[in-house]
């Protein structure tokens, strides 16, 4: 059956502006770093971003080496959007990026003018697109000339292969030298994406403030820090669990420890009529420097879970104070 958007998908959603851009965000949007790899049900993956984009999420943040293997997660999503958005891409804020290590040899790794322009020729080839509507520097690689990285993004803009440019996991002080090269040269560097959690508070110290200040939103990932922020560890590590693999960024070691904060936030959470997951999401979008938070998913109940987390972004001045004792 050919895929009829909800024609109220935009009534339940709210929208941030990006920075200083004129772009707007979904406060939710939807990452495809894990799931939507070869060895995961097409079918699945597919009805997962239809009912995102029937819940008002329109931006899908992708990257060349999403997988596995690298490169599949845009090949995925391409034949979703030939299958149901061919008409709707206008509708849609599709985002990639390059920066890790994506092919064999000296140039499949890093942010050298090759590897940059290379990659984001192979990421719109997997998705059938001409554009993207945000392409990312994936990281900060002290092995390149900033000035060179920033030439290669010029490059892409110009072209006309992206429409706005941003940054992923830069230090403040690579941020700034390269913000000043793209500044000069008139390219709108829109959007820092940084991995920020309730367990992980650095952020507001180190760049928060730093990407307000120029002009730049924020976006962040692992919200949930890969499954910490959930009941799931509470009682032990499920032996499906992703701590429970030998492969992946979570290791056994990390959960633990965690466990007491994630005990005490969910009583906070449970007083405010919410999962610790949910609460997890909101208490991020109770900044206003926030613009939108990834959420990753592997079915979709997972995403409609995630977006009751925007029933209640409000907190008390009690509640952000107890949180603060539990986490700083």
């Amino acid at each position: 059956m050919s895929y009829l958007p909800n024609p109220d998908r935009y009534k339940a959603m709210r929208y941030r502006r990006t920075g200083n851009s004129g772009l707007v965000l979904p406060e939710l949007s939807l990452g495809l770093w894990h799931n939507f790899g070869e060895p995961d049900n097409f079918g699945v993956c597919r009805n997962m971003v239809q009912y995102a984009f029937d819940a008002g999420i329109t931006h899908f943040d992708l990257a060349n080496n999403y997988g596995p293997p690298a490169g599949a997660a845009e090949e995925t999503f391409g034949r979703i959007l030939r299958k149901d958005f061919q008409n709707l891409r206008h509708e849609m804020v599709i985002s990639t990026k390059a920066g890790h290590e994506m092919w064999p040899g000296p140039y499949g790794d890093g942010s050298s003018r090759k590897y940059l322009i290379e990659s984001c020729n192979e990421s719109l080839q997997r998705m059938g697109l001409e554009y993207v509507d945000i392409f990312y520097s994936h990281r900060y690689d002290p092995n390149t000339p900033l000035e060179e990285t920033a030439s290669a993004l010029e490059t892409i803009y110009r072209q006309g292969k992206a429409l706005y440019i941003g940054i992923s996991k830069y230090p403040a002080e690579a941020a700034e030298v390269i913000l000043r090269y793209l500044s000069e040269a008139r390219v709108p560097v829109i959007v820092h994406q940084l991995k920020y959690s309730l367990l992980l508070r650095q952020p507001e110290q180190e760049i928060l403030g730093y990407n307000k200040e120029h002009g730049m939103g924020t976006i962040t990932f692992s919200p949930l820090a890969q499954g910490l922020l959930t009941d799931k560890y509470i009682d032990g590590i499920p032996q499906d669990s992703r701590a429970a693999k030998s492969h992946g960024y979570l290791k056994t070691e990390e959960v633990s420890p965690a466990m007491e904060k994630v005990r005490a936030l969910r009583e906070i959470a449970l007083k405010r009529g919410q999962t610790i997951a949910q609460m997890a999401i909101s208490w991020q979008l109770h900044d206003d420097r926030v613009t939108s938070v990834l959420i990753g998913a592997s079915r979709v109940e997972q995403i409609a879970e995630n977006l009751k987390s925007l029933e209640n972004i409000t907190f008390s001045k009690e509640e952000i104070e107890e949180i603060d004792r539990i986490t700083l």
